[in-house]
């Protein structure tokens, strides 16, 4: 009896760790089993990035400042935004001063061409320390600003060359609204400019004269020119009128970093050479994926931007047709934008 209750004892015990046995690599199996769990996750990532593709039902709204060649650019980029990757896209008229708050508050999106040597400050509060804006790397073309004057001037008074020769031909310059002081002629207030303080600061006898645009700049040296009379002049590169008058760029006290980081009363050199380069508001990534991917790789140069301003200013065109036939011509450059 005491035999076959130990054998039953024994029986018994082997059952239960035969259970447990089983139990335990049952629960591995399971666990070792594929759950589904990775094919979802292949198809959530795949509904991302087919949403990423798809383009924002927001317009996306580019930022043109006053001047030809912030036209261009913006246009350019908005016939290939809205023909290859179906992105509603606005023009935003605005100074460049203006700009920043639009692009910071996420009103403006992108802007396609600023000159960082005269927007140091918003540069520094909103892409460095508020983050609300990032940089969108160079445009493409490098700019300079500057005080010209047509070339012909300097068969006679070659001492034009440096500001050191104007005050000796302020007479040049006079005009009746300046009286005995020399006429420098600037563009549009808004325009990022030193010249009062520089005149100032450098104790030259002249005075600035806003024209308020461009365009009269452009029409006041082609006058000038025509004529053959003395003009010096706030102007700049990249710009078409250079391929069509030669003009001279003054020599000023030249750039240097403790120059530029002085209080703009008290400078007194010259502009720097400018990377123009692009910016865009924080947000447009998330919202609008490939048109910012787009806006990223957009890359013009001076003479491609020169070309489609000759279409504006001297031939007549919008600078949105200007734009759209440029962009048909040339498919080779601008396919290499496209997002991949």
């Amino acid at each position: 009896m005491m035999q076959n209750l130990r054998r039953l004892a024994l029986i018994v015990m082997l059952c239960l760790l035969a259970a447990a046995c089983g139990g335990g690599r049952g629960e591995t199996e399971q666990a070792e089993e594929p759950t589904g769990g990775g094919a979802e996750q292949e198809a959530t990532a795949g509904a991302e990035e087919e949403a990423a593709a798809e383009p924002s039902s927001d317009p996306v709204r580019l930022v043109v400042n006053p001047w030809t060649g912030s036209a261009i650019n913006a246009n350019v980029a908005k016939v290939i935004l809205e023909n290859e990757l179906d992105q509603p896209t606005e023009i935003v008229e605005i100074d460049e001063n203006s700009m920043w708050a639009g692009l910071a508050a996420g009103d403006l999106d992108a802007v396609l061409e600023y000159w960082p040597s005269g927007h140091a400050e918003p540069v520094q509060t909103y892409i460095e320390e508020e983050q609300s804006v990032i940089d969108g790397g160079p445009l493409g073309a490098v700019g300079q600003i500057g005080w010209f004057i047509p070339t012909y001037l300097l068969e006679e008074h070659p001492e034009l060359a440096t500001w050191e020769g104007l005050n000796d031909n302020v007479d040049l310059f006079t005009t009746a609204e300046t009286g005995d002081q020399g006429q420098f002629l600037a563009g549009d207030p808004a325009f990022v400019q030193f010249d009062a303080q520089i005149i100032d600061n450098l104790e030259l006898n002249y005075t600035v004269v806003q024209t308020g645009s461009e365009a009269a700049l452009i029409s006041a040296m082609q006058a000038a020119y025509e004529r053959q009379e003395p003009l010096l002049m706030y102007f700049y590169t990249p710009q078409w009128l250079h391929a069509q008058l030669d003009l001279t760029l003054v020599e000023l006290p030249e750039y240097t970093e403790e120059c530029g980081a002085l209080p703009e009363a008290e400078r007194d050199c010259g502009y720097p050479e400018d990377v123009l380069t692009k910016a865009f508001t924080a947000g447009l990534e998330e919202r609008a994926p490939q048109a910012f991917a787009f806006l990223s790789n957009l890359e013009i140069t001076n003479e491609q931007q020169n070309e489609m301003a000759v279409l504006v200013d001297v031939e007549g065109m919008s600078a949105e047709d200007a734009a759209a036939q440029w962009v048909e011509e040339n498919a080779d450059v601008w396919e290499a934008w496209l997002p991949g």
